[in-house]
């Protein structure tokens, strides 16, 4: 990813230490967030009261309004949480492989598996539009998700495992193919995303080989028919 990813993925830098009245804050603001998130998801932003979020962390409404303005900020938090959690997990699953290609294909299969989560999946794709607007809610998923789409592309670019194409373009397909996937998987039945998981994975995956030198495509079916 380069030496600038700190700066970039700023979920990568070791926070400072705290003191302890720090840390009950901030507990009790990661409470808040975490009995959101559940919430939010099981029952839909527009069901989820301010008073239910506060029984089900066991604080007062005034320790809800000490850290969230109210339910919206509230659920910013959530989905800041939430993308930054999976982002880190995607980014790790990439480095975690000596191959970019095998790292970028790994990246993809956490990313899907983060998706048919019922609590992520709903929160950012189902309910993030509705709670946050469109606007709001397309640029905070840009701050996260785009700009890994981006990165990840453009490592692919670098390796010389994918031609090099016009990144804006290519990294705008490729954001929203993954938004109506994770889209699509939130809303499936439980029954359902096993399968859809393995069939998107599947075009995903075509989409990327798309985008192959074509020495490295006719390798790749090589292998393939091989396995079969």
């Amino acid at each position: 990813m380069g030496d600038d990813a700190d700066r970039r993925y700023p979920w990568l830098v070791p926070e400072p230490a705290r003191s302890r009245r720090e840390e009950y804050s901030e507990a009790t603001r990661q409470a808040l967030v975490d009995s959101a998130r559940h919430l939010f998801a099981e029952r839909g932003w527009s069901r989820t009261s301010t008073e239910e979020i506060c029984r089900a962390t066991r604080v007062t409404k005034g320790a809800l309004y000490h850290h969230f303005e109210g339910k919206q900020s509230l659920f910013e938090a959530v989905l800041d949480a939430a993308e930054i959690d999976v982002q880190k997990r995607v980014y790790d699953a990439y480095i975690g492989e000596v191959d970019p290609w095998q790292g970028a294909l790994r990246a993809l299969d956490v990313f899907l598996d983060e998706c048919a989560d019922t609590d992520y999946g709903r929160v950012v794709f189902v309910e993030g539009p509705v709670a946050l607007g469109w606007p709001r809610w397309h640029e905070c998923e840009k701050k996260y998700g785009y700009r890994l789409t981006e990165a990840l592309l453009q490592s692919l670019v670098d390796a010389g495992l994918v031609e090099k194409v016009p990144m804006d373009a290519t990294t705008t397909v490729a954001f929203g193919m993954l938004g109506h996937v994770g889209l699509a998987l939130a809303e499936a039945p439980d029954d359902d995303r096993p399968r859809l998981k393995r069939e998107f994975r599947d075009v995903m995956t075509r989409f990327l080989e798309g985008l192959r030198p074509a020495a490295g495509a006719e390798a790749t079916v090589r292998r393939l028919r091989r396995r079969k």
